[in-house]
Formats: C-alpha cells, structure tokens, sequence
C-alpha cells in the first residue's frame, strides 16, 4: 500500500550537518527498497532526500511553488533536479499535494513549515484512522515533543497509533513495513465510519 514517502525538515541544513547527512542516508535506503522519494523541491532536508534516492538509482518527485509575496519561504532550489516535478499555485496547495502524493511521511528537525506539515499529518491521520496515511518522527527529540502535546493538549486516542519515532534509517523502513501490515490488515468492518458511510476519506 505504501509505494511514495514525502520527507519533510529544515530546509535551510547544510550538507555538513547530521541532519542532512541522517535524511540522505534515509532516503538512499528506501530508494535501494523500491520507495519513491517525495519532497517540496527546495533546499536542506528536501534536497538530501531528492540526492540519496539519486545515490541508489531511485525515483523521486517534487512539488514546488515560485512564492512571490512570501519573502521568508525557500521556493524552488535549483539544485534539487528530480525526476518528476509537480507546479503548485501556494504554500498550502503545495503541502496537500505533497500530502496527497505519498502514503507515508518522514519528518526530521524543522522550523514553522515543518510544524504544519506535521500538525495536517497528524489531524488527518486521526480523522481518517483506518484510511489514515501513518508517519514517522525522526529523532529522539520528538519524544519531549510528544510529551509536551500529549500534556497540555485535548488527545482523544488514535492520535498516538498512527505514528513512530526512529532515530536510524533502518528503522524507518522497519516502520514503513510495519505500517504497511497494519494498514492491509487492519478490520473495517466494525466500528469504521469511513467504511459505515458516515465519513468520506479525504484525497490525501
């Protein structure tokens, strides 16, 4: 069920830097793995992603916008050549894309972007869970992140299944395959709003 992976992370890290180095290792690895590698097109973590999947021979997909009114958003990064490019008219356009264009999401150490692209996952992951697209947090930061959020905000349950958190690439495709398991097995005959008719599952 799981074919396309959308990473999402710091678009201004610097290929010396762990965190651009952990998110071409990840996506290298999927890539060997037959992932197709999506990510926004721009510089950092994106640009990591789109360079490991170009390592092992992979395929990958960007969609991207050209902000005009948005001075303090990357846009397109040159360098980040790829074999498939989606145009899209926004910032928001171009996160529900990325969204609707993978079936899993890795999210590494971000700013603001990357705190939407995360929150969306997350509250779609929760509305659709049966038909929920699953993620994985990238580092053990995320568990203070959780905890904080799990505090302090409403939960109401299925947040906490729809996602991991991992801190080596290997186990991000463990967590892709255990997701895919989950997903093909998992019952929608009792209990499913989606399945009931009571709930139309999003595109994305």
């Amino acid at each position: 069920m799981i074919k396309n992976v959308a990473f999402f992370g710091y678009a201004d890290a610097k290929p010396e830097t762990e965190l651009y180095q952990q998110a071409f290792a990840t996506a290298k690895l999927l890539a060997q793995h037959g992932y197709t590698i999506v990510n926004g097109g721009g510089p950092g973590v994106m640009h990591a992603a789109t360079q490991g999947a170009e390592a092992a021979g992979g395929e990958t997909l960007a969609v991207t916008f050209s902000p005009k009114d948005a001075p303090g958003f990357e846009g397109r990064y040159v360098l980040n050549v790829v074999d498939r490019e989606i145009k899209t008219a926004n910032y928001i356009e171009r996160m529900f894309k990325l969204l609707e264009h993978s079936q899993t999401f890795v999210i590494f150490k971000g700013g603001t972007g990357t705190i939407s692209e995360f929150g969306t996952a997350w509250v779609l992951a929760r509305l659709y869970y049966g038909h929920h697209k699953p993620f994985i947090l990238y580092g053990d930061f995320w568990h203070e992140v959780i905890g904080v959020l799990t505090k302090h905000m409403m939960m109401r349950g299925a947040e906490e299944k729809v996602f991991e958190i991992v801190n080596e690439p290997h186990e991000v495709l463990e967590a892709i395959k255990r997701f895919d398991q989950e997903l093909t097995g998992f019952d929608h005959g009792k209990h499913c709003q989606v399945c009931e008719g009571l709930v139309t599952p999003a595109n994305v």
